[in-house]
């Protein structure tokens, strides 16, 4: 079963940066076949996506909303991909998430149904 564990969060000021992890285990194959995405949801709002890497390490996305803004990397070494997250707003306030599919794909997507396993979440917050 896939496991996925998100780490690094917390409190941080506006214009702070912090790093996010997600550590995987339980892949029927390689770590560096499956795409990873990273999601939030703010108080009050549906769950967003926010960047994605493929398995490949070829090509990631982002949204609008953060792009410029926040890195995706992964470590494959690791089982392990990172969201580099700089200039946080309190707009950035959120649980964010970590995920990939059950079925290996060519690329990522910021589309949640295109999903299958979800870390449990981790709370970032951002103060004025």
């Amino acid at each position: 079963e896939v496991q996925l564990v998100e780490s690094g969060g917390g409190l941080v000021q506006t214009g702070g940066s912090l790093r996010l992890s997600c550590a995987a285990s339980g892949f029927t194959f390689a770590f560096d076949d499956y795409a990873i995405g990273w999601f939030r949801q703010a108080p009050g709002k549906e769950r967003e996506g926010v960047s994605c890497i493929n398995g490949d390490n070829d090509g990631t996305h982002y949204s609008d909303s953060v792009k410029g803004r926040f890195v995706i990397s992964r470590d494959n070494a690791k089982n392990t991909v990172y969201l580099q997250m700089n200039s946080l707003n309190p707009a950035d306030t959120a649980v964010y998430y970590c995920a990939t599919p059950e079925y290996l794909g060519s690329g990522c997507s910021l589309s949640e149904p295109w999903y299958d396993y979800w870390g449990h979440g981790l709370q970032v917050t951002v103060s004025s």
